[in-house]
């Protein structure tokens, strides 16, 4: 049985997207993922879709967790997952958390986005879905039966 533990670390990047300057919650989730043993890349404010994924692409990250604060969830999200499909990058894990409404969080994950996480959520929650949805990817990636 292949555990991920036994695999390289996760790789995590952690990014605040177009103008929103609220970072401290993106700040607690990184310091978080770190103490739960996953590598994380805290890309700072003000990032555009672009420079994200071109930052998950040279940091080789399983998984892209944007915190979004500033009401361009339904901006941000979809432009993130069209660069990654358009880079061939779908294996990595879109994620993340703000202040989302229901409504659209049934929209993006209808889009293909992960799981959406809203403030107050446990820290252990969050890496717990990062590292299931990881394995399960990894697993996906390298076929059956070995």
């Amino acid at each position: 049985m292949n555990d991920v533990s036994s695999e390289r670390p996760i790789r995590v990047l952690v990014a605040k997207a177009g103008l929103d300057g609220h970072d401290r919650g993106a700040k607690v989730v990184a310091a978080g993922l770190r103490d739960a043993g996953f590598e994380v890349i805290y890309t700072g404010l003000r990032q555009t879709p672009e420079m994200i994924v071109e930052a998950a692409l040279q940091e080789d990250v399983d998984c892209i967790g944007l915190s979004i604060h500033s009401g361009a969830h339904m901006t941000i999200f979809p432009r993130v997952h069209e660069l990654l499909a358009a880079h061939a990058a779908e294996g990595i894990l879109l994620t993340g958390g703000g202040i989302i409404p229901a409504a659209d969080v049934r929209a993006l994950e209808d889009l293909g986005v992960g799981r959406l996480f809203g403030p107050g959520t446990p820290l252990a929650e969050v890496s717990d879905y990062i590292r299931e949805e990881v394995r399960a990817r990894r697993g996906a990636s390298s076929g059956t039966g070995s």
